[in-house]
């Protein structure tokens, strides 16, 4: 079982007000400094997809995630089981 300081609250947005690119933000790790703007963001976007990530192994979760934008912000098709499908054993 995990417990919340195991995982990572994740969201993948379009950006709606600027330039319309597919974005993450980590929710959990946010600071203080950014925490509101970062939120704002992401509130102001188009949901595409959420979850968690395991804490251990984030560091390649994040990279399957980084990856995953790149596809999307070139105009690949990309849907929810297939991001499921990438992060696999790293969702939480």
């Amino acid at each position: 079982m995990l417990f919340e300081s195991d995982k990572v609250m994740f969201e993948i947005y379009k950006e709606t007000e600027y330039t319309g690119r597919y974005r993450v933000v980590y929710f959990t790790e946010l600071q203080d400094h950014n925490k509101e703007s970062e939120i704002n963001h992401a509130l102001a976007g188009e949901h595409f997809f959420d979850g968690f990530i395991k804490n251990f192994g984030k560091d390649e979760a994040k990279e399957i995630i980084v990856s995953l934008l790149e596809r999307l912000n070139n105009g690949e098709p990309v849907d929810a089981p297939e991001i499921e499908r990438a992060l696999g054993d790293h969702m939480a």
